[in-house]
This record gives structure tokens, sequence and C-alpha cells, in this order.
């Protein structure tokens, strides 16, 4: 396959035409008139052919030079359009992720309202961990995200999630001083060092005995019969486990939501409205105000 043509090559040699020179070409693009000649030697070290030619005192385009002057106005106009289109589609696609711990529960719901909130666009979703969707927006890679409050919390508040500890039917509980096993996720996390501050506060011994990088791996090995979880409450304990009554009340854990630096204020201004909405129609959850 052969090597392509260079974009920017292509873009001074049009503006070497509309200038009428290489110096004005180089004042209209900034940059050196060095970087433009050079520009121009590798278009024709990539040709073979020469594409300017000494006129008088000044340059003049060669037959090949016209030649490849009308194929770079077609490229360039047919990219630049492209780029058009392509920025309009970004502009209409919202971005927002979701943490997984409210994701089953929520996203049918959320995804109604957010699509009614803000008609005209599409809402795409991503499911992950708080903490990668933060650093996400924080990159810039989502618009928005629906996040667990962490030591440092970012975002807006919208809601309280209740935190309960889970396990399964079948597991015993440890005997006299036995430790605790705990299921939990990966670090960084901050519902791990929630839940051993908590049994141990609590004058429990606690090791965690499990951990897993997503929410269906600790529901999984929680399921399995291997130790406790602390995990936040949409409404309804998962499937297969059931809630421990014994061991101490953890409180609740903030739901956020996060935006990328340069949203649109309103953008912003809706979704916080429209999240704070979905929150309110359930008892259960408490919508923050």
């Amino acid at each position: 396959m052969a090597d392509p043509l260079d974009l920017v090559h292509l873009r001074t040699l049009v503006a070497i035409a509309d200038c009428g020179g290489f110096h004005r070409a180089a004042a209209a693009l900034r940059m050196s008139q060095s970087t433009v000649s050079q520009h121009v030697r590798l278009l024709e070290r990539r040709l073979k052919e020469p594409l300017v030619e000494k006129a008088g005192r000044g340059m003049r385009l060669t037959v090949h030079g016209e030649a490849l002057l009308v194929e770079a106005r077609r490229i360039l106009a047919v990219h630049d359009e492209s780029l058009r289109r392509l920025e309009v589609v970004a502009e209409r696609v919202i971005l927002v992720g979701c943490t997984e711990h409210a994701a089953d529960q929520m996203l049918p719901q959320l995804l109604a309202v957010m699509r009614h909130g803000f008609p005209g666009r599409t809402v795409r979703f991503r499911i992950d961990r708080s903490t990668q969707l933060a650093q996400a927006v924080t990159r810039g890679a989502l618009d928005l995200a629906v996040v667990l409050a962490g030591s440092e919390p970012i975002g807006t508040p919208v809601t309280e999630l209740p935190l309960h500890w889970y396990s399964a039917a079948q597991f015993t509980p440890p005997a006299g001083g036995d430790a605790w096993p705990v299921v939990a996720f990966e670090e960084p996390c901050g519902l791990r060092q929630r839940a051993l501050q908590a049994l141990e506060a609590d004058g429990r011994v606690a090791a965690i005995i499990a951990e897993s990088t997503s929410l269906d791996g600790v529901v999984a090995a929680v399921r399995a019969g291997l130790g406790v979880a602390l995990l936040p409450s949409t409404g309804r304990t998962p499937a297969g486990l059931v809630v421990r009554r014994e061991l101490p009340e953890v409180g609740t854990i903030g739901l956020h939501l996060a935006a990328r630096r340069g949203i649109d204020p309103e953008l912003e201004r809706m979704a916080c409205e429209v999240s704070r909405e979905f929150f309110a129609t359930r008892a259960h959850l408490r919508s923050v105000a």
C-alpha cells in the first residue's frame, strides 16, 4: 500500500496557491517559511515530481503542482466536512457513566428520565466502578457520571444510599473470636475500608477472604458463602443474599453526579435536576436538595 499524503502538507500547498507565495503562506499558517518549504519538499519526495518552479523573482506551481492542487482541495474539503459532521454528532451524544451498584435497578428508569430531560440527544451509558468513572470524567472521556462518594468526593450530591451487610442464606457466622470473612472490592475502594473499620469498631476481628474488581464478582463470592460484604442498597436485596442484621449499622453513602470540566452548565444543571427527580420518587432513598 502506498504511503498516504499528509493533510498538513496538502494544506500548506493550498495556502501557497491562495496566498501567492511561500512567505505569505507561512504568515497565514503561522509557521516559518522554512517549514513551508520543507512541506513542499516532502510532497515532491512522496510524488517523485517537482511541484514548484522559479518564475522570475518568485515561484509558481508546475503542471504536477497544479494537478496536486486540484486533488488537495478536494481531499481537504471532504476531510473538513467529515469533521464538521462528526462534531455535530458528538455534540448530540451525552456519555453518562453509572456505578454498577445502582445500574441494575436504576438504569431503565434513569435512561427514560434522561431522554425526557434531554430531547433530541442520544444518551449512552457506561457501567463501571465509581473510581474508574470518576477518572473518566476527570479525563473528559465521560460527560456525566453517577458515582459513589469516595474519600474525596467529586460532583454534586443527589441522594444517599443505605449501606447493608449481606451474606448467603447458608452462611455460618464465625464462632467466638474468629475473624469475620469479608468479601470486598480490590483497592482503591472506600467501602472496603468502611467495612473493616465498622467491624473492628464493633469489637469483631475482620479479614478479607475474597476480592474482585466488579460488583458481579463480589456478589458471586458472597452468594457462594465465602463471607459477608458491605454494599449500597437501592431497595432490593441481590438474588441469593440476605441482610445480616446482627452486624453494626454503617449508615449511608452519598451518590453524586460528577460532570466533566467545560460541560455546558445548563446540561449539568438539567442532569442534576432529573437525577434528583428520579430519586425523589423512591421513598426508600433520600434526595439531596
